[in-house]
């Protein structure tokens, strides 16, 4: 979708550990502001691939999106692939469906996601901040895939 789909910002030892423990407790039932482990099927191997992910719900248009942080990852490229993924929180289950969104669609997605979690993220924006203009926002876009999802269903799914 993007021209620069090689961005892509690996997280740290100990990013990689604090990500660990934020799935664990969302797939146990805790979500802390709103975070959700993210079940998506792999595009080689098949197997669902969770990671954590901060949903967000933007205001103006009531729709809900997944934006990656840290660029190109690889929870990015399944979905691409499998078009859609789970959301657990505990025993919750939402099946939902994605659509990538266009650059000129995502700053005011962006806007919103860093005036919420930039606390968290803004080191993955590379000098972008909520506070940054719409063409600032705009030019950092390709680096950052955005999902619309469309939750299909809600289950209470086994725990664990």
């Amino acid at each position: 979708m993007s021209s620069s789909s090689t961005y892509y910002l690996k997280g740290s030892p100990l990013n990689v550990r604090l990500n660990g423990v934020v799935g664990w407790l969302a797939r146990h039932g805790v979500s802390l502001m709103g975070s959700a482990e993210l079940s998506v099927r792999g595009r080689k191997s098949g197997k669902m691939q969770r990671i954590p992910v901060n949903p967000y719900l933007h205001e103006a248009d009531q729709c809900q999106y997944l934006v990656s942080a840290r660029g190109h990852s690889q929870w990015v490229r399944n979905m691409r692939v499998a078009g859609g993924g789970e959301l657990r929180v505990g025993r919750k289950v939402r099946e939902f469906s994605a659509v990538e969104v266009p650059d000129d669609e995502k700053p005011a997605v962006m806007r919103g996601y860093l005036e919420r979690w930039g606390w968290q993220v803004n080191e993955y924006f590379q000098g972008v901040t909520a506070k940054s203009s719409d063409a600032e926002i705009l030019a950092s876009a390709p680096d950052h895939p955005v999902f619309r999802i469309t939750v299909q269903s809600a289950r209470k799914g086994r725990k664990g």
